[in-house]
């Protein structure tokens, strides 16, 4: 076995520069002013009709929805008047904002003023406006009401989410408060809320004319059904006995929580190393009811139970914990899992200080299809950034009903990228690491005792991705998901005319909550097998670094990750496969530790807003030397920013990185300080053919690409030039107020020559290292 090393530290350089702000452009003007005001006016009188049927309200102004050019800055309507306060930018070109009398007389006044050809102030920002309505009852209609309509009965349980007023906490509390008012009096009831700085959430029961009602209240941002956790799947358990017990870890090693429908805590292989099993569930105990949290939980302990098995080899590297917070039908009708999993993840951080938190569900009832982060996806986002904690979550199943008979094999995999197969909720955060499946297997349990008969045909063949796996991107184009793994994959049966799905020995294998009756282990398939491989290797990183933070695991996680072969060989579009794939499996081969011919260098720090940070990577001699071969520069960033949901930027700080080849430090400091515009920035020369470029890979806030060399002359760029990464934050204006001085991030490059065992990468790049800090020094 290679000898490995810890991983080096990447060291900072001087200066730190400040990335100059842009210059003021006032909107463009339209060609003919003074119709633009006329039509402003004509949509304004329209409105105000409109709006004149919204009921409820916490307050006397209007909801007005302002369709705005793209780009447009939604702080600049206060220029109209200090008396419009924004409520949400729902989608890139619409503001919402409450609008006072004395705001809409301000603004009709300058409409007629600018009608008659006269000049008024801030006309650039009518200028901007293209057209003004009210939120109305199809607005308020959410996807899955949409789509399913109202549930049959005398009554049904509906979630309602109100404007979230981030900005105006005394409005937000009279808000809440009026609503629940409002609820009493119409006789409609209160079953559970969140009510969060972002996040306002009611769940209620009530009938077809008071639900009618709520599409007409102002207060409401959506209406829609309560969310589905059910998963469809099909399993066979396996018989395996005469294991050899674990052991338990050690009284030091972290932990790692899954967060499903409990723990079966008395499993032979669990055991040993369950630290503690709490329910979050009203009126429900620990205990796993459905199995789909112990088949998880196995995983995620674990890793490749399968590889365990082979080498008779279960040895926990640390502690087990588990917060129910689903029923024995995996679904929560109780009330909001937003507050459950709030619960439940204080809970284990205060009691145990866990950082690694595995979700494996998402909710069909609300796919991504642009627009805002919501729901769930906020919780995990705010706690990510305010506990310090990293969240991983599936992407969550398309149902077995979306194709029939053969159109899953012949139109595999075309449907991948299909809008039918968006990510749902929680998926879409940003501030997590989502994942989606592959294959691990092609060939069923049938098809292996029948080799002959094609009954069963696999749809996915090994390392292709899972027929049921979800895909992103999330808001904002942010890749999602980042990471994929081992899922499961499913066949159909051609007997059964192509209609009957199976996933018999297709499955990932874990532990099995019915243990006592002899099945120690099953088989499931599902993106939420693959979400706790990965959750596995984030609390081995921890195990192995324990100063580690959710950014450090993060970067590190995707610094090491690649996209299988099979997968782009099925994926020829690049952006299909990057929606459905995102940054790869992470190979854990060198993820712990460092080896001669594959070396990682790390840093965690803070930066303030505007401003760059520079780091050299010395690129080592055998590197660069002579001969026909694959070497690989990877860099990888993480941070975790502020994020509200009530603006289509949703999250208040922006930071990427470039890596550039430059004479040296001063060369490269010039060049970024000369950045002053966007566009400029943007054009900065990066070092050439990526894998991923800067446009795509900074709309996340875990970001990595790839540059790979086949071989060096002496007109390499690398043989003339020195090698730098410059990590660059610039905050939305509006986040500035909301973000940290300085914002924590986390850094990660790898250099990597597998052709070449002989390379001695890592103590080439230790002695340089040394040598640079001997001459600071």
């Amino acid at each position: 076995m290679a000898e490995s090393f810890p991983h080096l530290k990447l060291q900072r350089e001087e200066p730190v520069t400040e990335k100059r702000a842009g210059r003021f452009r006032p909107y463009r003007a339209p060609d003919d002013a003074v119709a633009h005001a006329r039509n402003l006016q004509k949509s304004l009188d329209r409105t105000k009709i409109q709006t004149d049927g919204d009921i409820g309200g916490f307050d006397e102004r209007r909801l007005f929805r302002f369709s705005v050019i793209k780009g447009f800055d939604p702080d600049s309507l206060r220029r109209l008047s200090n008396e419009i306060e924004l409520v949400s930018q729902e989608g890139e070109e619409v503001i919402v904002a409450f609008v006072s009398s004395a705001a809409l007389e301000s603004f009709e006044a300058r409409l007629a003023s600018m009608a008659k050809g006269e000049s008024v102030t801030a006309r650039d920002v009518i200028h901007a406006l293209q057209r003004v309505d009210g939120w109305s009852e199809e607005d308020r209609t959410g996807w899955a009401l949409r789509h399913q309509g109202f549930p049959d009965g005398d009554s049904f349980v509906l979630d309602v989410e109100l404007w979230p007023l981030e900005d105006s906490p005394g409005a937000r509390k009279r808000l809440w408060l009026g609503f629940e008012n409002w609820l009493k009096e119409q006789q409609i009831r209160n079953l559970d809320s969140v009510k969060q700085q972002g996040l306002s959430l009611f769940r209620i029961r009530c009938d077809r004319n008071q639900a009618e009602r709520l599409l007409r209240h102002r207060d409401v941002r959506t209406v829609d059904l309560p969310p589905r956790f059910r998963l469809d799947r099909r399993f066979l358990h396996a018989d395996i006995q005469n294991l050899p017990p674990p052991p338990a870890p050690s009284e030091t090693a972290p932990g790692v929580v899954v967060l499903d429908s409990g723990l079966a805590t008395n499993h032979p292989l669990l055991a040993p190393a369950v630290g503690d099993a709490q329910s979050f569930l009203l009126g429900k105990d620990a205990t796993d009811e459905n199995g789909h949290g112990t088949h998880v939980a196995g995983i995620a302990l674990y890793g490749d139970i399968e590889a365990c098995l082979r080498n008779r080899h279960f040895v926990p590297k640390f502690w087990l914990f588990s917060g129910r917070i689903l029923d024995e039908n995996n679904e929560n009708n109780t009330g909001f899992v937003e507050n459950q999993i709030a619960r439940a993840v204080q809970y284990f951080h205060e009691q145990y200080g866990c950082k690694i938190y595995n979700l494996s569900f998402g909710d069909i009832n609300k796919p991504y299809l642009g627009g805002h982060v919501r729901g769930l996806a906020y919780t995990l986002d705010t706690l990510s950034r305010s506990l310090g904690v990293l969240f991983v979550v599936s992407t969550g199943n398309v149902l077995g009903s979306q194709l029939h008979g053969l159109q899953w094999k012949n139109q595999y995999p075309d449907f991948l990228g299909d809008p039918k197969w968006a990510i749902v909720d929680p998926a879409t955060a940003l501030n997590v690491i989502t994942v989606g499946s592959i294959a691990r297997y092609d060939q069923s349990f049938y098809s292996q005792r029948n080799p002959s008969d094609p009954t069963e045909i696999p749809i996915a063949r090994r390392e292709q991705p899972s027929p049921f796996t979800r895909h992103g991107p999330s808001v904002g184009g942010a890749c999602k998901p980042e990471l994929i793994d081992y899922g499961g994959n499913w066949a159909i049966n051609t007997r059964a005319g192509a209609d009957y799905l199976t996933a018999g020995g297709l499955g990932e294998l874990s532990t099995d909550r019915e243990f006592a009756g002899g099945r120690l282990l099953a088989e499931f398939s599902g993106t939420s097998m693959a979400a706790p491989h990965v959750a596995h290797l984030a609390a081995s990183v921890l195990a192995e670094y324990p100063e580690a933070n959710a950014n450090m695991i993060r970067a590190l996680l995707l610094a090491h990750a690649a996209v299988p072969g099979a997968c782009r060989a099925l994926l020829t579009d690049e952006d299909i496969l990057r929606c459905v794939c995102g940054y790869g499996v992470t190979d854990s081969g060198a993820l712990f530790r460092s080896l001669e011919n594959e070396v990682t260098l790390l840093a965690q720090t803070a930066i303030p807003n505007k401003r760059h940070h520079f780091y050299e990577i010395p690129v080592p001699e055998d590197f660069v030397a002579k001969g026909r071969r694959l070497r690989e520069i990877t860099v990888a960033l993480a941070y975790t920013p502020y994020v509200r949901s009530t603006r289509i930027a949703y999250k208040a700080t922006r930071m990427d990185f470039r890596v550039v080849a430059a004479p040296d430090l001063n060369n490269v400091s010039t060049m970024f300080n000369k950045a002053t515009e966007k566009n400029d920035y943007q054009n900065i020369p990066e070092l050439r053919t990526p894998d991923i470029n800067g446009r795509f890979r900074g709309k996340g806030t875990a970001q990595a690409a790839t540059w790979r060399f086949s071989q060096f002359n002496s007109n390499s760029i690398l043989k003339s030039n020195r090698l730098f990464v410059v990590v660059t934050r610039n905050d939305h204006p509006w986040g500035e107020v909301h973000s940290s001085t300085e914002e924590n991030y986390a850094i990660v490059a790898c250099l990597r020559d597998r052709e070449n065992a002989q390379a001695r990468l890592y103590t080439q790049l230790r002695a340089r290292l040394r040598q640079r800090a001997r001459v600071k020094v």
